[in-house]
């Protein structure tokens, strides 16, 4: 299985599928076109039912239902990488049983365990690393590789009971529009799983809730030469408030189930300037809480302005995934057992962030998300072991056949 598994994984990685929030058209590049496509080919060629790629590079699949009466599940994976570190010409490394220590990159970038302690989990496995200069991209090829390998492994074993099994490979998840035109209705599936995860053994059903800030500061421009009395500049305005909000209420300075206040953005000229923030919170009256405590700061320091104007727009991004999937509990128990018969304990934790599962959740398709064996998504030091992909491979099987069984209607 490793082969094959190995083989799409190093392929499917060459396809620089960076997304970009800037492009309001869907998929947000070419790159995931190019990939998409590809993908779609491929699974032609390997006996998929019902291959269909629509004009915004959502592409769905299916594996016919060896037994009857039993509920049609889904999974499902992003084709873009996020446009935080460039996805441009990736060289994944392969390092094979891993003896421990530093693992070289290049340019004196190396992969080093005492910033990363997780390598030690790893000796005598399989690692694939980046070269340095770019992200790997195990976010999120690596779910759609495992996805791809168990489910023609399903194809190739028909005695294998199962019921029908959908798959969906969604554009442009890394900038919150993933499942923006997702059809859920058409998938037909009655739960699914993201296969969006990181370190084995991964199992999230709980994610932040989330929301994006923008506060403006509007100032005055003129000659800096006749600037006295005049001049007012809005990028200073925009640094002093920033000055003001807690330091430690930051994602640097949080972990679990804490929420912060996320500076993602500054931009500006003298006549006007922008901070953009997340804000993150797994509570969800903490995190309106937030919100109500980020607008009136915004109001509060406004007021206390005696020229210039400060003012704040927020928009909710999704919310926490626990309140649709909760509900359901037999969808997180056969994740379990699943992993239990491949000899994987679960690791059951909160998603610092959101997945395309997050959002569907709540337009009606329960959607936990497992691990694809992944660490440090995102960056140059992003590496995946290939024993825990293989495991993961397992486990998408081992739930297809586990919903079956204990699913199945008389």
């Amino acid at each position: 299985m490793s082969k094959p598994l190995l083989q799409r994984f190093l392929r499917y990685v060459t396809f620089n599928t960076q997304s970009d929030a800037s492009v309001s058209t869907c998929p947000s590049t070419s790159g995931q076109t190019e990939f998409v496509q590809a993908l779609a080919a491929e699974l032609n060629e390997l006996g998929f039912s019902d291959v269909s790629l629509n004009e915004h590079a959502y592409l769905t699949a299916r594996v016919p239902a060896t037994v009857e009466n039993v509920p049609a599940i889904g999974f499902i994976a992003h084709l873009d990488t996020a446009p935080d570190y460039s996805g441009e010409h990736v060289k994944p490394q392969i390092v094979e049983n891993y003896a421990g220590g530093d693992i070289a990159l290049t340019d004196g970038v190396s992969l080093s365990v005492s910033q990363y302690p997780s390598l030690n989990q790893y000796l005598g496995q399989t690692l694939i690393t980046t070269d340095g200069q770019t992200l790997l991209g195990g976010d999120d090829k690596a779910g759609i590789a495992e996805i791809i390998t168990a489910l023609k492994h399903l194809i190739d074993n028909p005695q294998l009971a199962h019921g029908e099994i959908l798959l969906c490979f969604t554009p442009d998840e890394e900038i919150g529009r993933g499942a923006d035109r997702f059809d859920v209705d058409a998938f037909g599936a009655e739960w699914a799983y993201t296969v969006d995860g990181g370190e084995l053994g991964e199992l999230e059903y709980e994610n932040f809730n989330a929301a994006t800030a923008v506060v403006t500061a509007t100032g005055n421009n003129c000659h800096p030469g006749t600037a006295y009395g005049v001049m007012i500049n809005a990028q200073t305005m925009a640094a002093r408030f920033h000055a003001t909000m807690p330091m430690a209420d930051t994602p640097e300075g949080s972990q679990g189930y804490d929420g912060f206040f996320h500076l993602i953005g500054m931009q500006g000229v003298t006549e006007s300037a922008q901070l953009t923030y997340l804000i993150r919170d797994f509570d969800r009256d903490q995190f309106e809480q937030r919100k109500q405590w980020l607008q009136s700061r915004v109001e509060k320091y406004d007021a206390q302005l005696t020229v210039g104007q400060l003012s704040i727009t927020m928009t909710d991004s999704y919310y926490n995934m626990r309140e649709q999937v909760e509900c359901h509990p037999h969808i997180i128990d056969i994740a379990k057992s699943a992993m239990h018969a491949c000899g994987v304990e679960p690791i059951v934790k909160p998603i610092r962030g959101g997945t395309d599962g997050s959002r569907l959740s709540f337009m009606g398709l329960p959607c936990p998300n497992i691990f694809t064996g992944g660490h440090n998504f995102h960056g140059k030091h992003e590496y995946i072991c290939l024993e825990s992909m293989e495991k993961a491979v397992e486990v998408i099987i081992a739930i297809s056949c586990l919903t079956a069984e204990q699913c199945q209607k008389p």
